[in-house]
């Protein structure tokens, strides 16, 4: 089997498990999330490497696997930090906001510090804040999916973008401190939209293809692209500009579903040597790695949600507690984000990302859905706020 073959294979598979999903009424994240969890492994394991003799390293070699994830990887990245431009500081969405991501933080940054082996501290940040992040796409398609009101999912996702805008604002920050001579050429690009606005440009695609073109390429150069997404996107919002994406939200969700994601979640789960993977891990790791970030995020939701109203049933903060504890997209790209820069290694790479995928499911497994309501016409995840 060639290269080129697998690829089209684990494409195939990928889309396959997307399609079997959706008729069980999942959302594409979480069918691709259990086949790179489970899947894709033994397929390694038991086709890829036994009869083709392809290893991970063979898999990853070609030039054009690091171009196209460095594509893939920057349009999701850009896709998701454009949901800053949304972002609405209500006083209920702040005071949620808050405590569900002040906890998991701190409990993170303990997990890292005491019970993982020795690393440095910017890695133990970025395990703080995997421990905070909420998917803002993948909660808006879950909220709509089971009729959750409008008022109640425009919180519920202003608060999720004001803790993943905290989440990735830190990172970009704490990275940056230690390449400051990095700094420049991001710092230039995101203002970017205060020169176009003063040479008189108006149509929202005059704003959109620049952003995406210069995130390929800093993320091609490995320059800071985090802190251009959202100096560039705080910029629009600024301007009080809209986000216009260069094609249609069907044509590119089923872009990112289709072929952004499968690309970026295999070139994760390839760098996990699963032959030797589990004999000099602690299990204790993998239990905590598993456990505590979704009871520590569980915690600060609860907390948050208490603040911003007291007044509300323990159901109710039960129900939007699970709902805000939703991983699935948002903590993939910022896995896949500190693998690249070896801010993590494999094995906690993969202990989270099964992780991901646990919390993603637990409001379906612990009933949180309902009948499927009448299809209403496609609306952008943009469009709710």
């Amino acid at each position: 089997m060639s290269i080129a073959l697998f690829w089209a294979l684990t494409w195939l598979l990928f889309n396959l498990a997307s399609h079997f999903g959706r008729r069980l009424r999942l959302v594409p994240i979480v069918s691709q999330l259990l086949f790179a969890s489970f899947g894709l492994p033994l397929l390694l394991l038991y086709g890829i490497e036994p009869v083709a003799g392809l290893n991970a390293q063979a898999l990853l070699a070609p030039a054009a696997i690091g171009w196209l994830y460095g594509l893939s990887f920057a349009l999701l990245l850009g896709w998701i930090l454009s949901d800053v431009i949304d972002l609405e500081l209500d006083l209920q969405s702040v005071k949620i906001a808050l405590p569900s991501f002040l906890v998991p933080f701190g409990c993170g940054l303990a997990c890292a510090l005491w019970l993982l082996p020795p690393q440095p501290w910017l890695s133990s940040v970025a395990i703080g804040l995997l421990f905070s992040i909420t998917a803002i796409p993948v909660l808006y398609l879950y909220l709509q999916n089971i009729g959750y009101p409008a008022a109640a999912t425009r919180r519920l996702l202003h608060a999720a973008i004001l803790m993943d805008l905290l989440c990735w604002s830190l990172f970009a920050l704490a990275q940056g401190s230690t390449q400051l001579d990095r700094l420049l050429w991001p710092l230039l690009g995101a203002v970017l939209p205060l020169l176009l606005r003063a040479l008189g440009l108006r149509h929202g695609l005059a704003y959109s293809l620049p952003f995406f073109a210069l995130m390929v390429l800093l993320q091609h150069f490995k320059l800071n692209a985090l802190i251009f997404g959202i100096g560039y996107m705080l910029c629009l919002a600024w301007l009080k500009l809209p986000f216009r994406l260069p094609l249609p939200e069907a044509l590119w969700q089923r872009l990112l579903n289709g072929l952004a994601i499968p690309l970026i979640l295999t070139c994760g789960v390839l760098q996990v040597n699963f032959h030797t993977a589990w004999r000099d891990y602690s299990w204790l790791y993998l239990g905590t790695l598993l456990v505590l970030p979704v009871l520590s995020k569980l915690a600060g939701n609860w907390l948050g949600l208490s603040w911003a109203d007291p007044q509300a049933r323990p159901a109710q903060k039960w129900r939007e507690s699970l709902l805000l504890n939703i991983r699935g997209l948002t903590e993939i790209v910022f896995l896949n984000l500190l693998l690249q820069q070896q801010l993590i290694d494999p094995l906690v790479y993969f202990s989270l990302l099964l992780m991901s995928l646990f919390s993603t499911l637990l409001p379906a497994l612990l009933g949180i859905r309902q009948a499927p309501v009448p299809p209403e016409p496609p609306r952008s995840v943009h469009a709710v706020r």
